[in-house]
């Protein structure tokens, strides 16, 4: 059988190729591709060529193949289906079809439709943020960032009760999706301080300093982005110490050591796709490109917006 998958081949260029798919070995399953999403912060990095060699072995995705920087088939965020119809998620680069390993491959509540599935990654993200955050009920809380990922953390904090979340980016715009998952939503030049707790999501040195300067004395920020080969300037001078903020790095490649002992990551990625039950996280989904499309549009693709689905229809 012949399939087509999607291959960055030099920096900002990518295009279809089609590869032999053999009879899934034991212990493998064949799936037929219905929807992938692009995370786009670290797709972004992989297309443009800025994944460090220094982390090239940490930033392999579990099904990728090729290596860094080129060629290199990349991805993790694809939604399939079985022969018998049975819908899974798996960690798979963009492709119309594959085999895989039967462990890999969790199964999608019948609540959650194919397109929302897709953000079941940026999800298990989010949820590790939590867990490595530990937030309280009553906190205040500030997101830097409203990207999917930034966006899905404050959702999950908002459910905390009494707490008050609020998204800030530069784009107004995310005031829209912030409001729809029970957030406030700030410009940087409005945004509150004296937090409880930062997320810090925008991977920008700006951002990184907007959230020290806006945790309370004794608060956390929580550092989730990637800044690929980028080395941002950290202003930890002044009061930093004085007023003994923590800056937390969470990466979802371990299970927050909270949880570690008791939950694997399929155990957590199968409690993010339950969480996308919620219809009210279509609002994170931007509409669909064809997956024959996607060479041309990736550049366009990776500039801006929030979830990009990719719809491998006839």
């Amino acid at each position: 059988m012949q399939a087509r998958a999607f291959w960055t081949i030099a920096a900002g260029r990518g295009e279809i190729r089609a590869e032999a798919l053999p009879a899934p070995a034991p212990g493998e399953i064949r799936l037929t591709t219905i929807a992938s999403g692009i995370s786009r912060g670290t797709e972004a990095l992989v297309f443009e060529g800025r994944v460090p060699e220094s982390q090239f072995q940490a930033m392999r995705a579990p099904l990728m193949a090729g290596a860094f920087p080129f060629p290199v088939k990349y991805g993790y965020s694809a939604v399939a289906q079985a022969e018998n119809g049975a819908r899974f998620f798996v960690l798979h680069p963009h492709q119309d079809a594959f085999n895989a390993p039967q462990t890999h491959a969790i199964p999608v509540p019948d609540a959650v439709p194919s397109a929302r599935a897709v953000l079941a990654a940026n999800m298990e993200t989010a949820l590790n943020l939590l867990w490595d955050a530990a937030p309280l009920p009553g906190m205040r809380v500030l997101v830097i960032g409203a990207g999917v990922l930034g966006l899905l953390a404050g959702a999950l904090v908002a459910r905390i009760p009494a707490t008050t979340v609020t998204l800030c980016d530069l784009d107004p715009a995310r005031a829209t999706p912030a409001a729809a998952l029970g957030c406030r939503f700030a410009l940087p030049e409005a945004a509150p301080g004296d937090q409880d707790l930062v997320f810090h999501t925008s991977a920008s040195a700006a951002g990184l300093a907007h959230a020290l300067r806006a945790a309370g004395d004794e608060a956390a920020i929580i550092e989730a982005s990637w800044y690929g080969d980028a080395a941002p300037a950290v202003p930890l001078g002044e009061d930093f110490h004085a007023r003994r903020l923590r800056i937390i790095g969470s990466q979802v490649g371990r299970v927050a050591p909270v949880m570690r002992a008791r939950r694997t990551p399929r155990a957590r990625l199968a409690l993010a796709l339950d969480l996308l039950g919620d219809p009210v996280f279509d609002i994170l989904l931007e509409p669909p490109t064809k997956f024959v499309d996607l060479p041309a549009a990736m550049p366009r693709l990776l500039e801006g917006g929030l979830c990009h689905v990719i719809d491998y229809g006839a």
